[in-house]
């Protein structure tokens, strides 16, 4: 199953108690809660190229599954991280505490990311 594709998010729950422990500025939590979100993915065997526009803020990510690589996370620090793949259509990875697990079903992306006892869960669908 490929990732390759363009998603529009669709919906988001717990956006800014997240943000707000991962240490984000309340102005941009308020300004990002609201903006529509598309993610351009790439997938080239293993290797991936993850797109995400929100409004004017772009996050790139490029991995391959089962090394290590760099990741910038939403507060935009970087992390270095390994990114393992569970049967054909689950990516998961571990950065600083926090678990992140894409999940493609289908035309639907569902991406939960895990800290402590606070989810984030964006539910986004192929354009």
């Amino acid at each position: 199953m490929s990732f390759t594709g363009k998603y529009e998010l669709q919906s988001q729950e717990n956006f800014e108690p997240f943000m707000k422990a991962m240490g984000l500025p309340e102005d941009q939590i308020q300004k990002g809660k609201d903006l529509k979100s598309i993610s351009e993915i790439v997938q080239d065997g293993k290797k991936f190229k993850i797109t995400v526009t929100t409004g004017t803020k772009v996050l790139k990510n490029e991995f391959t599954i089962g090394e290590e690589s760099e990741i910038e996370m939403l507060n935009g620090e970087k992390v270095k991280a390994v990114v393992q793949m569970e049967g054909n259509n689950k990516l998961v990875t571990q950065l600083k505490g926090l678990k992140s697990v894409t999940e493609l079903n289908g035309d639907t992306i569902t991406h939960t990311m895990t800290m402590g006892d606070l989810t984030f869960k964006r539910v986004s669908k192929r354009i």
